[in-house]
């Protein structure tokens, strides 16, 4: 198993208005040896916005804003922004949430030049009503019964945890988004493709889409994307949610994964166990127990450090080796089942 050093909580929250409730799943980008951080602020009546800090160091905050920097502004929004992922494409700053409007949440994008004034691009996400996903979604005996189970009725399905591969592939933009109970990819030229023509053939196709499945035990319940890919020699890692049921209610562990480089829709391992889980008293303990959320990463040298919301309600850091779990994801390669030929 990978060795993974839990380093303790790098944030917590303060008695400032906007962040009194908690601070959680924060986005994180490393640029010119200073770590940044944009994380989920959540207010009284869960109302969340985005605060800002900036650590000297892996685990040393040198300086923090009295302020949020993202906040609501939209119908869509009004809610809250929560669980920000932020990657840079060439020279733009690409920073996913997810808009809730008390009811519905929804994937969306801000851009930014320069990481201080985010331009919202609104929702990218599908906007559309459970029975009617149900309707488009074409049966199969291979698409897990839960896209069917857990996504039914007239309210819109719960499209979420979008986020942005660091680079174009082939030219166009990738990103990672979250229908339960897996994990699905979108690959298009520009934001504007996203329109309703766009999600109602991929929703259609929507088994040719998915990525990663729940597979097991400690992510049978369902996965989620955390935190954005990062580019190896070997593939794209990925950092990832998965949950299982405990006596409690749910468990949220760390996973990892490896993409393809050229074709990041194509697994290529995986780790048959959670990379790290719940088990210190800020983890099991908080807002939401049993959580760990990796959202962020830093790579320096050969250590990567994980940011992720420990128990809902405090920001918590894990490193890891990464030749070793790069090594250790190479021993749990993804079998692919080839069909048989059809007989004449």
């Amino acid at each position: 198993m990978v060795s993974v050093t839990k380093h303790g909580i790098v944030l917590e929250k303060r008695d400032l208005d906007f962040e009194i409730e908690g601070v959680l799943n924060p986005a994180v980008i490393y640029e010119n040896g200073q770590i940044h951080m944009l994380y989920r602020a959540v207010a009284k009546g869960n109302r969340s916005t985005i605060g800002y800090c900036r650590f000297s160091d892996p685990l040393t905050v040198a300086e923090r804003y009295d302020h949020p920097i993202v906040v609501a502004e939209h119908d869509y929004e009004k809610h809250g922004v929560e669980d920000p992922r932020i990657v840079k494409i060439e020279d733009t700053y690409y920073l996913s949430y997810c808009a809730y409007d008390g009811v519905n949440a929804f994937g969306a994008v801000a851009t930014s030049s320069d990481m201080i004034h985010f331009e919202k691009k609104g929702i990218i996400v599908p906007r559309v009503e459970g029975d009617t996903f149900r309707e488009w979604l074409t049966h199969s005996d291979d698409l897990n019964l839960k896209y069917f189970r857990l996504n039914m009725g007239d309210n819109y399905i719960w499209d979420k945890n979008v986020i942005f591969f660091p680079r174009k592939v082939h030219g166009k933009l990738f990103f990672l988004h979250r229908i339960k109970p897996g994990i699905q990819i979108a690959k298009i030229k520009a934001l504007d493709d996203l329109d309703e023509d766009f999600w109602k053939d991929y929703l259609t196709n929507l088994e040719d889409h998915i990525v990663l499945d729940p597979k097991y035990p400690h992510e049978l319940s369902y996965i989620g994307n955390g935190c954005p890919p990062i580019e190896t020699d070997q593939g794209w890692l990925i950092i990832y949610h998965g949950v299982h049921d405990v006596v409690t209610g749910y468990m949220y562990t760390a996973c990892a994964a490896l993409l393809d480089l050229e074709n990041p829709a194509k697994e290529i391992a995986r780790l048959p166990y959670a990379l790290f889980e719940p088990e210190k008293e800020w983890e099991l303990k908080g807002y939401i127990n049993n959580v760990v959320f990796p959202t962020g990463t830093a790579l320096i040298d050969d250590t990567l450090y994980i940011y992720y919301g420990a128990a809902d309600e405090r920001i918590a850091c894990a490193s890891v080796s990464l030749s070793e779990l790069l090594s250790e994801l190479q021993n749990n390669k993804t079998i692919t089942i080839q069909p048989e030929e059809n007989k004449q």
